[in-house]
Order: structure tokens, then sequence, then C-alpha cells
């Protein structure tokens, strides 16, 4: 665990449900493996962005292995109001890796909503959907062991084929104390089908904590439309902001500024080339042509993409 940070531990200084009733959407960065991590946030909070997650971290592997929270968990003492996503299934393992993170973060979510098969085998995500008794124990036995009570607990879900399932799972999360509930809108199952925006509008109606929308926002519209359809207090995107890190600033494609902003964070903050790479990939997606991408993608060193930067777009 890297941690740039004052000697006073700034998750005694703020709430992060405070930003549900600041009276606007609240914007929001996915938790995102391998995309979501410092150098990245650094740069979406640039652009309007709220509130960022970190990738998940298993929570195990995190609270057994000092390797693993080096590996896991950076940050910094700009990199605020921060989240940091566990997938767990036992409660005082998780209460172990929230008073890890506590000093450092401003809550932890709980990942109840991963739909990838490693994870389900492993009893993580998703499937967790299926155990609202599992899901209250672990968020209370957190409550009760991280002593600041500004720290926030909230979870992830996917919905059920079943809605009245979903609700269940929603009221009872909401009495043990959970902080907010985003709804990815869509099944276990369902992967790039349409988003049931209008599940998530069910769900908001039905409990009073706030609900983020999850799934499908891909720019400032869209996640005015999504707050209007389901009344949501919050939005996150995930793969809208891979493609366009400063979306929540009104920007329809990755202005050349955000580029600059990029490059200039990554080799700040010493950012691998492959994962480097990749986000300029996903960034300069809708602004180059096939032809440049050909050359582009197949890039293999950070002072080749640096060079073509320069030559192509004066970046």
């Amino acid at each position: 665990m890297i941690c740039d940070t004052t000697d006073t531990p700034e998750c005694l200084l703020r709430d992060p449900v405070d930003l549900f009733h600041s009276g606007h959407i609240v914007k929001i960065c996915a938790p995102m493996v391998r995309y979501s991590k410092l150098a990245f946030r650094t740069l979406v909070r640039k652009y309007n962005c709220d509130l960022c997650y970190t990738p998940m971290i298993v929570a195990a592997d995190f609270v057994r292995s000092v390797k693993a929270r080096d590996s896991e968990f950076t940050t910094n003492r700009g990199d605020r109001p921060l989240i940091v996503q566990f997938a767990a299934k036992e409660a005082q393992v998780l209460s172990d890796a929230a008073c890890i993170v506590c000093p450092f973060a401003d809550g932890i979510d709980l990942n109840c909503g991963c739909p990838q098969r490693w994870a389900m085998a492993e009893g993580y995500g998703a499937c967790l959907i299926n155990k609202p008794e599992l899901v209250r124990d672990m968020v209370r036995q957190v409550r009760n062991q991280v002593e600041n009570p500004r720290f926030s607990v909230s979870i992830k879900i996917r919905i059920h084929d079943d809605l009245k399932r979903t609700v269940d799972l929603c009221r009872k999360a909401e009495a043990t104390g959970v902080s907010w509930i985003t709804v990815h809108g869509r099944s276990v199952e369902e992967r790039h089908q349409p988003v049931h925006y209008d599940a998530i509008k069910i769900i908001k109606q039905n409990i009073s904590i706030p609900i983020v929308a999850n799934g499908d926002i891909k720019s400032l519209k869209d996640a005015e439309n999504v707050h209007h359809m389901t009344g949501a207090d919050g939005v996150m995107a995930a793969r809208g902001l891979l493609a366009n890190p400063a979306m929540f600033a009104g920007f329809d494609e990755t202005p050349l500024k955000c580029v600059q902003d990029w490059v200039d964070i990554a080799l700040e903050h010493g950012t691998p080339f492959t994962c480097f790479h990749h986000h300029l990939m996903y960034m300069m997606e809708r602004i180059t042509s096939k032809q440049e991408k050909k050359v582009f993608n197949v890039l293999s060193s950070t002072p080749a993409v640096l060079d073509y930067l320069s030559d192509h777009y004066g970046v």
C-alpha cells in the first residue's frame, strides 16, 4: 500500500455521502480492473468527476499480503474523495480490509455485481445478490469495526430477473446501514443487452438512501437522461470514461488537452507502458482513422508513442 498522504487521517475530514446532497448529479468513475488506478483517477478528476473507485481488490489477499497491498492500492493527497472496492465473502476479512484503508480513503464498496466466472466460483461478486443475509453481516461487521462514523459503506449490485428480489435485497441493505447502492441495470447473464433503466427507477422509488445508476453512460447527456429517467442520485461510468475521460465536463470526444494531460500524469506516476498505451488507444478511438490506428496501436515503447503524438497531434 503506497500512500502519499498527510499525517492527519483524511477520512476524518469528509463524508462522501454529502456529495449526494449537493443538489447536482454525482458523477462517478467506476471500479475498473487494471484501469481505474491512481493516474487515471487523477485525470478524470480534472474533468468534473466527483468520486472515484479503485479497481476491485480481493480483500483476503489484501489483508494477508503486504505485497498485494503495495501492488493493488496506491493513492495520494489529491486522490479524494476515494472509495476502495473489495471482493469479499467473509465479514471479518472485509472489516479488516476496511480498517487498513480507512486512514487513506473515504469509504469502501462491496462488489456484489461482478459476473465473471472466476469471481462467482470463489463466492465473490454477483453471486452475493442471492445472499442478502451474508451481505448484511459483512456491512454490519464493517460498521461495527471501523470507528469513523463518516466512513461510507456501499454496495454495487446487478439486478435479478425477478425485480422483487432486488428490491428486497436493497431494503435489507438499507436497514443494515449501507450508505448508498450502485445498480448496474443488467442481470448476471446480460452483457451488452440494453440497460433496464426502468428497474433502477423502481429500486429508487422503494428505498430512501441514494441510488447510483450504472450501465451504458457514455456522455454527459446520457448521464442527465439517465438521471431524469430513473431519479438516481448519481451516475457511474466505466467504458464511457475510458473512451473519453473528459465526458463529465461535457466533451463529446476526448479533447487533445485531455490526451496531453494523460501523457503528463502517466509519466509523472511512472505508469507502465502497456497501461499508458491502452488508455491512449481507448481515448483516441473516436479521433483517429483506421490507418492511424493500424500504426498507433502496434507501437511498443513510450518514446515511440510520444514521438507519434508529437508528430501527428502536437502533443
